[in-house]
């Protein structure tokens, strides 16, 4: 079963979490809510640290394992960021 970014980074049930929260995402690069789009979402959590926006994070979030798996494991099927930033709630 392919783990959301909460359950890949031991972030617990990923309640807290503003990837959980947001629902305009579900099923996208097969997670839940933004569990496997992280990326495009203000505020995650990274190292105990907040992220800010989009265009703060992303150079750092395409250097993360987590988004390199997700980019290996959906290949063809994986939704781009750009794609994806229309999306949120």
């Amino acid at each position: 079963m392919k783990k959301n970014c909460w359950e890949f980074k031991s972030c617990g049930n990923g309640e807290h979490c503003p990837a959980f929260r947001e629902k305009g995402l579900d099923g996208v690069n097969s997670g839940k809510r933004a569990g496997r789009a992280c990326w495009v979402v203000a505020g995650t959590l990274c190292g105990g640290e907040v992220h800010g926006e989009f265009a703060q994070k992303i150079d750092d979030c395409e250097e993360c394992e987590f988004y390199q798996l997700v980019l290996k494991e959906e290949r063809d099927s994986y939704v781009s960021a750009i794609n994806l930033l229309s999306h949120l709630n």
